[in-house]
């Protein structure tokens, strides 16, 4: 058996997902849609939580002068925190550099705050910029950071509509929140 008969060649002109697998996630379709990147008025959530004075229901873990951190409320992993500016901005090209140093410099210390707490084997860090590439809060700016660990997937989210979470929201933050005193 050769290579060809493993992974057959396509011929030209053919779109590049004839191929691929598909996995449907129809649960991700009110997130996708923006039922849950708003506040049931209409305002942002980066913009409203962080003017609220009660960081523990709010899952605020850390304030600098320019940013915040927060605990994702639907996260994929436990430990999936975010980052963001106070000003609400989605353009990063043209975001202020000391709002920009203060971003990277958050998430270092995020990274080493989740290091040091629950050893992760690796980490997923990144930015969704515009409701095509997946932002679920398109006007405000905001870095992802999932932890993760070997074999931390499964077939519940597929088949059992449910993500398996080893503690709660207030429980990370009990975890986290000492770390960036």
């Amino acid at each position: 058996m050769g290579i060809c008969d493993t992974y057959p060649i396509l011929p030209l002109g053919l779109p590049y997902t004839v191929g691929v697998e598909r996995l449907w996630t129809p649960w991700r379709r009110a997130f996708i849609e923006g039922a849950a990147t708003a506040n049931r008025d209409g305002s942002c959530f980066l913009c409203t939580l962080p003017t609220q004075s009660d960081d523990r229901a709010n899952h605020i873990l850390f304030r600098a002068e320019r940013v915040f951190v927060l605990l994702n409320r639907y996260p994929y992993n436990t430990g999936h925190l975010m980052i963001a500016p106070f000003t609400h901005t989605g353009d990063l090209a043209n975001l202020d550099s000391r709002v920009a140093s203060e971003l990277m410099a958050a998430t270092q210390r995020t990274l080493a705050v989740l290091e040091a707490e629950y050893r992760p084997q690796g980490f997923n860090v990144g930015m969704n910029l515009g409701r095509p590439a997946g932002a679920g809060v398109p006007d405000h700016l905001h870095i992802h950071v999932v932890p993760r660990w070997n074999g931390d997937t499964n077939f519940m989210p597929v088949l059992g509509d449910t993500k398996v979470l080893p503690e709660t929201l207030d429980q990370t933050y009990d975890r986290l929140e000492p770390r960036f005193r």
